[in-house]
């Protein structure tokens, strides 16, 4: 199968398939008489795993160490669990920073509006986010 073949297949561009394969995503591909890259049917199946772990938050380094170990024959399931729950703590840390800004935020969003611009001074920054030492 030719480069946009799979391309269409695989819902991508062809760009993003020579990009894969720079990658090391994709294996390098036996080429036909006339030079054209000539992908096995089975790459469908590798860049829709691609796309799946794309989409659950895996970087293409990650998703590239999991092709690795399964090009190598071993499964990457145990690998693959440490990725998620890394993933998943990250995540849980980044929530918790969010709940917090919101927080903040909130109370910052009453301050502006009981706020009087005319009150401003030239000492004042802005009274909304900080106050006067």
């Amino acid at each position: 199968m030719r480069t946009g073949e799979l391309a269409t297949a695989g819902g991508l561009t062809a760009k993003t398939i020579r990009f894969y394969e720079q990658a090391g995503l994709l294996p390098e591909p036996p080429r036909t008489a006339g030079g054209y890259r000539d992908y096995p049917p089975q790459t469908t199946h590798r860049l829709a795993f691609i796309r799946e772990a794309q989409a659950a938050g895996l970087t293409l380094a990650e998703i590239r160490s999991v092709l690795d170990l399964r090009d190598s024959g071993e499964a990457p399931c145990t690998h693959v669990a440490g990725l998620i729950e890394h993933h998943l703590r990250d995540i849980e840390r980044r929530m918790a920073e969010l709940r917090k800004t919101r927080t903040v935020l909130r109370a910052l969003s009453e301050r502006a509006a009981a706020t009087d611009p005319s009150t401003c001074t030239e000492a004042d920054i802005c009274r909304i986010i900080g106050t006067r030492p």
